[in-house]
Protein backbone atom coordinates (compact mmCIF):
# COMPACT_ATOMS: atom_id res chain seq x y z
CA UNK A 1 0.00 0.00 0.00
CA UNK A 2 1.22 3.27 -1.02
CA UNK A 3 0.98 6.55 1.03
CA UNK A 4 0.78 10.21 -0.13
CA UNK A 5 1.10 12.81 2.26
CA UNK A 6 -0.46 15.73 1.38
CA UNK A 7 0.72 19.23 3.25
CA UNK A 8 -0.73 22.67 2.24
CA UNK A 9 1.35 25.16 3.10
CA UNK A 10 1.47 28.90 4.11
CA UNK A 11 3.77 30.98 6.17
CA UNK A 12 5.76 27.68 7.16
CA UNK A 13 9.14 27.96 5.95
CA UNK A 14 10.65 27.92 9.37
CA UNK A 15 8.47 24.66 10.45
CA UNK A 16 7.87 22.45 6.99
CA UNK A 17 11.40 20.90 6.96
CA UNK A 18 10.80 19.34 10.83
CA UNK A 19 7.26 18.14 9.70
CA UNK A 20 8.72 16.39 6.63
CA UNK A 21 11.28 15.23 8.69
CA UNK A 22 9.03 13.79 11.23
CA UNK A 23 6.96 11.62 8.27
CA UNK A 24 10.34 10.65 7.38
CA UNK A 25 11.41 9.14 10.72
CA UNK A 26 7.87 7.77 10.94
CA UNK A 27 7.46 6.07 8.12
CA UNK A 28 10.78 4.41 8.73
CA UNK A 29 8.84 2.70 11.44
CA UNK A 30 5.69 1.48 9.23
CA UNK A 31 8.32 -0.50 6.21
CA UNK A 32 4.93 -2.40 5.30
CA UNK A 33 4.05 1.03 3.19
CA UNK A 34 5.56 3.05 0.44
CA UNK A 35 5.14 6.70 0.74
CA UNK A 36 5.52 10.22 -0.86
CA UNK A 37 4.91 13.58 -0.19
CA UNK A 38 3.18 16.64 -2.07
CA UNK A 39 4.02 19.80 -0.56
CA UNK A 40 1.50 22.81 -1.89
CA UNK A 41 2.30 26.48 -1.98
CA UNK A 42 -0.43 28.25 -1.02
CA UNK A 43 1.45 31.64 -2.64
CA UNK A 44 3.31 31.88 0.74
CA UNK A 45 4.70 35.40 1.70
CA UNK A 46 7.40 33.86 2.91
CA UNK A 47 10.31 32.13 1.51
CA UNK A 48 8.43 28.18 2.14
CA UNK A 49 8.65 27.73 -2.20
CA UNK A 50 12.42 27.67 -1.97
CA UNK A 51 12.35 25.39 0.90
CA UNK A 52 9.98 23.21 -0.88
CA UNK A 53 11.91 23.61 -4.03
CA UNK A 54 15.13 22.82 -2.03
CA UNK A 55 14.08 19.59 -0.62
CA UNK A 56 12.56 18.34 -3.94
CA UNK A 57 15.59 18.53 -5.43
CA UNK A 58 17.04 16.38 -2.85
CA UNK A 59 14.72 13.74 -2.55
CA UNK A 60 12.78 12.00 -5.39
CA UNK A 61 9.73 11.41 -3.18
CA UNK A 62 9.27 15.06 -2.35
CA UNK A 63 7.27 16.99 -5.16
CA UNK A 64 5.99 20.12 -4.44
CA UNK A 65 3.18 22.63 -6.43
CA UNK A 66 3.07 26.35 -6.03
CA UNK A 67 0.31 28.46 -6.57
CA UNK A 68 0.16 31.92 -8.54
CA UNK A 69 -1.78 33.58 -5.88
CA UNK A 70 -3.40 32.45 -2.34
CA UNK A 71 -6.43 30.53 -3.34
CA UNK A 72 -6.42 28.64 0.49
CA UNK A 73 -6.37 25.76 2.33
CA UNK A 74 -8.85 23.20 0.73
CA UNK A 75 -7.79 24.36 -2.94
CA UNK A 76 -4.49 23.36 -1.91
CA UNK A 77 -5.40 20.07 -0.61
CA UNK A 78 -7.29 19.29 -3.76
CA UNK A 79 -4.48 20.14 -5.94
CA UNK A 80 -2.95 17.71 -3.72
CA UNK A 81 -4.76 15.17 -4.35
CA UNK A 82 -4.84 15.53 -7.88
CA UNK A 83 -1.55 15.22 -7.84
CA UNK A 84 -0.88 12.14 -5.68
CA UNK A 85 -1.25 8.22 -7.06
CA UNK A 86 -0.98 6.91 -3.67
CA UNK A 87 -3.44 4.02 -2.30
CA UNK A 88 -4.70 6.34 0.74
CA UNK A 89 -3.94 10.13 1.13
CA UNK A 90 -2.75 11.67 4.10
CA UNK A 91 -3.47 15.37 4.91
CA UNK A 92 -1.72 17.24 7.91
CA UNK A 93 -1.07 20.79 8.86
CA UNK A 94 2.34 22.73 7.73
CA UNK A 95 2.99 23.83 11.46
CA UNK A 96 4.17 20.50 13.45
CA UNK A 97 0.41 20.95 15.54
CA UNK A 98 -0.78 17.99 13.64
CA UNK A 99 1.85 15.06 14.60
CA UNK A 100 2.93 13.39 12.07
CA UNK A 101 4.58 10.19 14.13
CA UNK A 102 0.94 9.05 15.08
CA UNK A 103 -0.33 8.53 11.68
CA UNK A 104 -0.19 5.01 12.46
CA UNK A 105 -3.38 5.01 14.32
CA UNK A 106 -5.07 6.43 10.96
CA UNK A 107 -3.60 3.92 8.89
CA UNK A 108 -4.82 1.26 11.43
CA UNK A 109 -8.39 2.34 11.24
CA UNK A 110 -7.65 2.57 7.14
CA UNK A 111 -6.86 -1.12 7.36
CA UNK A 112 -9.86 -1.86 9.79
CA UNK A 113 -11.83 -1.34 6.68
CA UNK A 114 -12.79 2.50 6.90
CA UNK A 115 -13.19 4.77 4.00
CA UNK A 116 -12.06 8.12 5.90
CA UNK A 117 -10.24 8.37 9.10
CA UNK A 118 -9.83 12.13 11.47
CA UNK A 119 -7.68 12.73 13.79
CA UNK A 120 -9.74 14.38 17.35
CA UNK A 121 -7.97 16.40 19.89
CA UNK A 122 -8.76 16.03 23.76
CA UNK A 123 -6.99 18.89 24.21
CA UNK A 124 -6.73 21.33 21.29
CA UNK A 125 -3.85 23.73 21.56
CA UNK A 126 -5.35 26.21 19.17
CA UNK A 127 -6.30 29.68 20.34
CA UNK A 128 -9.65 30.71 21.62
CA UNK A 129 -10.75 32.47 18.13
CA UNK A 130 -9.85 28.73 16.63
CA UNK A 131 -11.45 27.11 18.44
CA UNK A 132 -14.61 29.50 18.71
CA UNK A 133 -14.82 29.06 15.04
CA UNK A 134 -14.22 25.26 15.13
CA UNK A 135 -17.12 24.88 16.55
CA UNK A 136 -18.80 27.36 14.61
CA UNK A 137 -17.69 25.29 11.62
CA UNK A 138 -18.85 21.43 13.41
CA UNK A 139 -22.34 23.04 13.82
CA UNK A 140 -22.45 24.31 10.65
CA UNK A 141 -21.35 20.90 9.00
CA UNK A 142 -24.12 19.38 11.12
CA UNK A 143 -27.41 20.95 10.12
CA UNK A 144 -26.01 21.64 6.83
CA UNK A 145 -24.21 18.76 5.42
CA UNK A 146 -25.77 15.69 7.76
CA UNK A 147 -22.39 15.19 9.59
CA UNK A 148 -23.34 13.00 12.85
CA UNK A 149 -23.18 14.83 15.77
CA UNK A 150 -20.32 11.87 16.81
CA UNK A 151 -17.81 12.92 14.16
CA UNK A 152 -15.32 15.15 15.12
CA UNK A 153 -13.85 16.84 12.05
CA UNK A 154 -9.95 18.10 11.55
CA UNK A 155 -7.01 18.79 9.18
CA UNK A 156 -5.64 15.75 9.95
CA UNK A 157 -7.31 12.97 8.19
CA UNK A 158 -7.00 9.85 5.57
CA UNK A 159 -8.68 8.95 3.12
CA UNK A 160 -8.89 5.70 0.89
CA UNK A 161 -8.04 6.28 -3.33
CA UNK A 162 -11.73 5.73 -4.15
CA UNK A 163 -13.17 8.50 -1.54
CA UNK A 164 -9.85 10.57 -3.73
CA UNK A 165 -11.40 9.84 -6.95
CA UNK A 166 -14.93 11.21 -6.25
CA UNK A 167 -13.32 14.34 -4.62
CA UNK A 168 -11.32 15.48 -7.66
CA UNK A 169 -14.44 15.30 -9.83
CA UNK A 170 -15.60 18.38 -8.19
CA UNK A 171 -14.53 21.03 -10.39
CA UNK A 172 -16.25 24.21 -8.98
CA UNK A 173 -14.58 27.54 -7.98
CA UNK A 174 -15.35 26.48 -3.87
CA UNK A 175 -14.05 23.38 -2.98
CA UNK A 176 -15.36 22.57 0.82
CA UNK A 177 -12.97 19.01 1.09
CA UNK A 178 -15.06 17.77 4.36
CA UNK A 179 -18.46 18.07 2.40
CA UNK A 180 -16.69 15.99 -0.93
CA UNK A 181 -15.91 13.22 1.65
CA UNK A 182 -19.43 13.29 3.68
CA UNK A 183 -21.03 13.39 -0.21
CA UNK A 184 -18.42 10.28 -1.60
CA UNK A 185 -18.62 7.59 2.31
CA UNK A 186 -20.70 7.64 5.35
CA UNK A 187 -17.95 4.74 6.89
CA UNK A 188 -15.99 7.44 8.34
CA UNK A 189 -14.54 7.14 12.00
CA UNK A 190 -12.29 8.85 14.60
CA UNK A 191 -8.63 8.08 16.60
CA UNK A 192 -7.74 10.13 19.43
CA UNK A 193 -4.57 12.01 18.83
CA UNK A 194 -2.15 14.64 20.63
CA UNK A 195 -2.41 18.38 19.47
CA UNK A 196 0.38 20.50 19.53
CA UNK A 197 1.60 23.99 20.58
CA UNK A 198 2.26 25.32 18.13
CA UNK A 199 6.33 26.70 18.07
CA UNK A 200 6.45 29.35 15.24
CA UNK A 201 4.19 32.13 13.49
CA UNK A 202 0.50 32.13 14.44
CA UNK A 203 -2.33 30.89 12.21
CA UNK A 204 -3.41 31.84 8.43
CA UNK A 205 -6.79 31.69 9.25
CA UNK A 206 -8.45 35.11 9.59
CA UNK A 207 -12.15 36.09 10.80
CA UNK A 208 -12.81 36.75 6.85
CA UNK A 209 -10.93 33.80 5.87
CA UNK A 210 -13.25 32.05 8.30
CA UNK A 211 -16.72 33.73 7.19
CA UNK A 212 -15.48 32.32 3.60
CA UNK A 213 -15.18 28.89 4.48
CA UNK A 214 -18.38 28.78 6.27
CA UNK A 215 -20.04 29.75 3.05
CA UNK A 216 -18.35 27.43 1.07
CA UNK A 217 -19.80 24.57 3.68
CA UNK A 218 -22.89 25.42 3.48
CA UNK A 219 -23.97 27.22 -0.08
CA UNK A 220 -21.89 24.91 -1.97
CA UNK A 221 -23.36 21.09 -0.54
CA UNK A 222 -26.73 22.47 0.58
CA UNK A 223 -29.79 23.82 -0.06
CA UNK A 224 -30.49 24.27 3.30
CA UNK A 225 -29.95 27.92 3.79
CA UNK A 226 -32.51 28.37 1.10
CA UNK A 227 -35.13 26.29 2.61
CA UNK A 228 -34.68 28.11 6.35
CA UNK A 229 -34.85 31.15 4.61
CA UNK A 230 -38.04 30.27 2.79
CA UNK A 231 -39.28 28.94 6.35
CA UNK A 232 -38.60 32.18 8.30
CA UNK A 233 -40.39 34.30 5.39
CA UNK A 234 -43.74 31.97 5.90
CA UNK A 235 -43.14 32.58 9.71
CA UNK A 236 -42.65 36.42 9.14
CA UNK A 237 -45.15 36.58 7.07
CA UNK A 238 -47.86 34.65 9.64
CA UNK A 239 -46.45 36.66 12.34
CA UNK A 240 -47.47 39.77 10.48
CA UNK A 241 -50.91 39.24 9.59
CA UNK A 242 -51.66 38.12 13.05
CA UNK A 243 -50.17 41.07 14.32
CA UNK A 244 -52.24 43.26 11.76
CA UNK A 245 -55.43 41.00 12.96
CA UNK A 246 -54.37 41.82 16.52
CA UNK A 247 -53.97 45.92 15.15
CA UNK A 248 -57.54 45.45 14.09
CA UNK A 249 -59.27 43.96 17.29
CA UNK A 250 -57.37 46.48 19.50
CA UNK A 251 -58.74 49.34 17.35
CA UNK A 252 -62.20 48.25 18.10
CA UNK A 253 -61.93 47.25 22.12
CA UNK A 254 -59.48 50.23 22.26
CA UNK A 255 -60.89 53.08 20.30
CA UNK A 256 -58.84 55.61 22.42
CA UNK A 257 -55.36 54.46 22.04
CA UNK A 258 -53.45 55.40 18.83
CA UNK A 259 -51.65 52.80 17.06
CA UNK A 260 -48.10 53.26 18.20
CA UNK A 261 -45.73 54.73 15.27
CA UNK A 262 -42.92 53.52 17.01
CA UNK A 263 -44.36 49.96 16.66
CA UNK A 264 -45.53 50.63 12.56
CA UNK A 265 -41.69 51.42 12.12
CA UNK A 266 -40.02 48.55 13.95
CA UNK A 267 -42.23 46.23 12.28
CA UNK A 268 -41.66 47.96 8.76
CA UNK A 269 -37.69 47.53 9.53
CA UNK A 270 -37.87 44.11 10.42
CA UNK A 271 -39.58 42.90 7.70
CA UNK A 272 -37.61 44.94 5.23
CA UNK A 273 -34.12 43.61 6.95
CA UNK A 274 -35.89 39.98 6.39
CA UNK A 275 -36.63 40.54 2.41
CA UNK A 276 -32.90 42.26 2.36
CA UNK A 277 -31.07 38.83 4.60
CA UNK A 278 -33.01 36.50 2.13
CA UNK A 279 -32.49 38.39 -1.29
CA UNK A 280 -28.89 38.45 -0.24
CA UNK A 281 -28.48 34.65 0.61
CA UNK A 282 -30.00 34.54 -2.72
CA UNK A 283 -27.91 36.26 -4.34
CA UNK A 284 -24.40 34.66 -2.77
CA UNK A 285 -26.40 31.06 -4.58
CA UNK A 286 -26.61 33.00 -8.10
CA UNK A 287 -23.21 34.41 -7.85
CA UNK A 288 -21.45 30.93 -7.25
CA UNK A 289 -23.48 29.88 -9.92
CA UNK A 290 -22.18 32.93 -11.98
CA UNK A 291 -18.52 32.36 -11.12
CA UNK A 292 -18.98 28.40 -11.68
CA UNK A 293 -20.35 28.77 -15.31
CA UNK A 294 -17.57 31.17 -15.88
CA UNK A 295 -14.93 28.54 -15.49
CA UNK A 296 -13.11 30.20 -12.33
CA UNK A 297 -10.63 27.97 -11.17
CA UNK A 298 -9.97 26.68 -8.27
CA UNK A 299 -6.02 27.41 -8.40
CA UNK A 300 -3.32 28.34 -10.77
CA UNK A 301 -0.38 26.60 -10.55
CA UNK A 302 2.63 28.34 -11.36
CA UNK A 303 5.55 25.71 -10.38
CA UNK A 304 5.89 22.47 -10.31
CA UNK A 305 9.66 20.51 -8.98
CA UNK A 306 9.75 16.86 -9.23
Amino acid sequence: MKISFIIPCYRSELTIGKVVSEVEETMKTLPQYEYDLFLVNDCSPDGVAGVIKKMCEEKSYIHGISFAKNFGQHAALMAGFRAADGDVCVCLDDDGQTPACEVGKLLGKIEEGFDAVYAKYEHKQHSGFRNFGSRVNDLMTRVMLGKPKELYVSSYFAVRRFVVEDMIRYENSYPYVIGLVLRSTKNITNVNVNHREREVGTSGYTLSKLFGLWFNGFTAFSIKPLRIATLIGVVSAIGGFLYGIYTIIKKFVLPDVAVGFSALMSAIVFFCGLILLMLGLIGEYVGRIYISMNNAPQYVIKDRWN
